[in-house]
């Protein structure tokens, strides 16, 4: 006998592929912190070179780019967070870094939305992040290019505008972590699947946005991302 859901479940949320009819279903987001110098210096806080830290965002936050959202509640403090996206494209556990090369299916372009007030309140109390950082449709993808599509991860320029105004920019080189130790890192801890994305952190110039701004950024060889806040609920 089969049991029916006591309500409606939404489907897992999907992101484009260039080139492809199908799309990517999203099962987890993972999102490495502090993994550019300038940004942790930015944030009053010093990078632990030891080894990457994590926090993950709901698979229900995934917003796809070009979208309006609204602005979120409880917060007054509403920032951007330009990065570069992994997409997994095969079971990978406990790897090295040669196969956690491999395991990765592409990359994409991506906004990691954050209540910075409620972060900053969390980590100082020394609690968890989830009020900042999983917050809904806080995480924006753009259509995820192919591995076999994109340069090798390195003098790729990233960059993000606000109303046309550039507010980051770097270069992947300035990832403190590169994708394969991130990758082979994380699997360590879990056993990562097709439908992982892996988001590897922000450069300088993080900053808050209100309703009424679109947020454009960038990595080259990659298609863009783009956002507009909307009004308050």
């Amino acid at each position: 006998m089969t049991s029916a859901n006591l309500f409606p479940s939404p489907a897992w949320p999907i992101v484009p592929v260039k080139g492809e009819t199908a799309s990517y279903p999203v099962h987890r987001i993972f999102c490495v912190g502090r993994n550019y110098a300038a940004h942790a210096a930015e944030m009053g806080v010093e990078v632990d070179r030891e080894a990457p830290f994590y926090f993950t965002k709901s698979a229900l936050t995934t917003e796809r780019s070009g979208a309006v959202v609204a602005y979120p509640p409880g917060t007054a403090n509403f920032h951007y967070e330009m990065e570069l996206v992994i997409a997994i494209g095969a079971p990978v556990f406990k790897a090295d870094r040669a196969a956690a090369g491999k395991a990765i299916y592409g990359y994409a372009c991506g906004l990691d939305m954050t209540r910075r007030d409620l972060q900053l309140e969390a980590r100082a109390k020394q609690r968890p992040w989830d009020l900042g950082k999983d917050v809904e449709q806080s995480a924006v993808f753009a259509p995820i290019t192919r591995a076999a599509d994109f340069a090798p991860v390195g003098p790729q320029r990233i960059h993000l505008a606000v109303n046309g105004e550039t507010k980051q920019e770097a270069h992947l080189a300035d990832l403190i972590w590169k994708v394969e130790e991130i990758v082979s890192h994380l699997s360590h801890y879990y056993h990562l699947q097709p439908g992982d994305l892996i988001m590897t952190g922000t450069p300088a110039g993080v900053g808050a946005v209100v309703s009424g701004d679109v947020i454009t950024g960038g990595i080259d060889g990659l298609d863009p991302v783009e956002l507009t806040i909307g009004a308050a609920e």
